[in-house]
């Protein structure tokens, strides 16, 4: 019996919540919303399968060039603070 009750007042949250958006025009919005960016959508210029594979293969050799990047500052950065602190 509990979870009849608790299923009830679900129902009645959810329902309450619904009826309310529905009033304040809430619901219509977000449908205009819906409809507007579908349509924006069916406007878009989806990549081919080989400019998707170029892409990924820019995107890879980026990240590992930035990757070394990274790690040789924070190389460098280490080896001048170490050489520092001692000093101290």
């Amino acid at each position: 019996m509990d979870s009849l009750g608790a299923i009830i007042i679900w129902v009645l949250i959810i329902g309450g919540t619904f009826v309310y958006l529905w009033r304040k025009g809430h619901l219509m919005r977000l449908t205009h919303y819906v409809a507007e960016t579908r349509e924006e959508l069916r406007k878009c210029n989806w990549p081919t399968w080989q400019e998707l594979k170029g892409s990924t293969v820019v995107v890879m050799i980026t990240i590992l060039l930035m990757g070394a990047y990274i790690m040789g500052v924070d190389f460098i950065i280490l080896k001048l603070v170490r050489g520092i602190l001692p000093a101290l």
